[in-house]
């Protein structure tokens, strides 16, 4: 994931000067609601009442750093939603309250040290996810285009990741379960960054899903 998320770091930076002086104004941008299909009161009943299955460290240290990679997405879209006040950026970082939640849920049923220490956006324990987050506000500042494309590359990586994490259960239904809710989720919000983008005439091309995959989440 660290090195996806540097690659996104790269790709951004490298198209942000060709979009600094090209913004649309939208009166109304395109928003994303209800993406998701449990609460995080329902996911930790759920997460609580499936077998008890302790991870192995492979998972725990994939667990810690979802953690705060969810907690990153939330953070960025927080200052971004500040910045340009596009309301899908506040809608989805409620979703990704959602997931660092449910991670955290996680954390605690397997008594797992929990890495967010300080909920201050922008604050984490990891060093890399800390430098990664910097460069991705910096880029999104760059306008409300390349905002949208930071927020639509962050959920293309979220999709590759939480799949890998998913073939790579043999067990584990509690983390699966929690898995496939933000594979889900991260599908739905792909899908509305691109909307955003498309209503300001910027056709998104994938960056890192291959196209039937793309396709299948945003068709």
């Amino acid at each position: 994931m660290k090195k996806n998320l540097l690659n996104i770091v790269l790709t951004l930076f490298m198209s942000a000067a060709l979009f600094a002086c090209s913004e649309t104004s939208i009166n109304e941008p395109i928003e994303s609601t209800n993406t998701e299909a449990l609460s995080i009161t329902e996911l930790t009943t759920t997460i609580n009442t499936l077998a008890y299955d302790l991870p192995t460290e492979s998972q725990i240290k994939g667990l810690q750093f979802m953690r705060e990679e969810e907690k990153l997405a939330r953070d960025v879209y927080l200052e971004m939603f500040k910045k340009y006040g596009i309301r899908v950026f506040s809608n989805i970082s409620k979703s990704e309250q959602t997931h660092t939640d449910a991670i955290k849920a996680l954390l605690v049923k397997y008594s797992i040290e929990d890495p967010v220490k300080n909920d201050t956006v922008g604050v984490f324990t990891n060093a890399d996810l800390k430098t990664l987050y910097d460069k991705l506000i910096t880029a999104g500042n760059v306008s409300d285009v390349e905002a949208l494309k930071v927020g639509a590359a962050i959920e293309e990586i979220d999709i590759l990741d939480l799949k890998k994490n998913i073939i790579e259960l043999v067990n584990n239904a509690d983390i699966k379960f929690v898995y496939e809710n933000l594979l889900k989720a991260s599908g739905n919000h792909l899908r509305a960054f691109v909307k955003n983008l498309s209503s300001r005439g910027v056709a998104y091309v994938p960056q890192y899903l291959d196209k039937v995959t793309y396709d299948s989440y945003i068709n």
